[in-house]
């Protein structure tokens, strides 16, 4: 099967975080079809339920740096709330010796911001922010494609909650709360 990389990445629209869209994840792995390696295609399907701890099993080089990065901001956020419910957080830590230097800062900015869906942005705009310097050097390689996945998992998830009928939701809470 002859694979078309540059072209298929060319043609795909740019991501914006904060913004709609182009296309839904399910229908970007439908657009890979024909285009790329199958291996490349199972791989993206993959792409949402990767988890570190098989970490030694990811093939990609880029990914396995993408997961360590949000691992150890993950973890640093465990420790947060773990500081202040005064818990010990290693039951709670997930590979702990994978650790980012930029992770506290975010996870304390985050942590401190009484706003939780501005919490959710400061997190998700710095895991945005990691993928664009993973991005660095990757055209069109897979690993360009790896990273426009994520990328669209990021742009979708804000897309949900943008879209979510907040009083409704409202509502729905009060319900169950009485």
């Amino acid at each position: 099967m002859p694979v078309y990389y540059t072209y298929f990445i060319s043609s795909l629209p740019m991501l914006h975080f904060g913004k709609k869209p182009p296309f839904s994840y399910e229908d970007f792995i439908a657009r890979c079809k024909g285009l790329i390696l199958e291996k490349d295609i199972a791989f993206i399907k993959a792409l949402p339920g990767l988890e570190i701890e098989k970490i030694k099993n990811i093939p990609n080089q880029t990914v396995r740096k993408w997961l360590v990065f949000d691992t150890a901001l993950r973890n640093e956020l465990v420790r947060q709330r773990a500081a202040r419910l005064h818990k010990d957080p290693k039951q709670y830590l997930r590979m702990a010796g994978y650790t980012e230097l930029s992770t506290t800062h975010i996870a304390l900015s985050a942590y401190r911001d009484p706003a939780i869906l501005e919490a959710e942005k400061i997190l998700d705009t710095a895991r945005w922010a990691a993928l664009e310097e993973l991005a660095i050097g990757h055209y069109f390689d897979s690993d360009a494609l790896f990273i426009y996945a994520l990328k669209l998992l990021i742009v979708e998830r804000w897309q949900r909650i943008k879209e979510a009928n907040s009083p409704e939701l409202l509502e729905e809470v009060m319900q169950l709360a009485s």
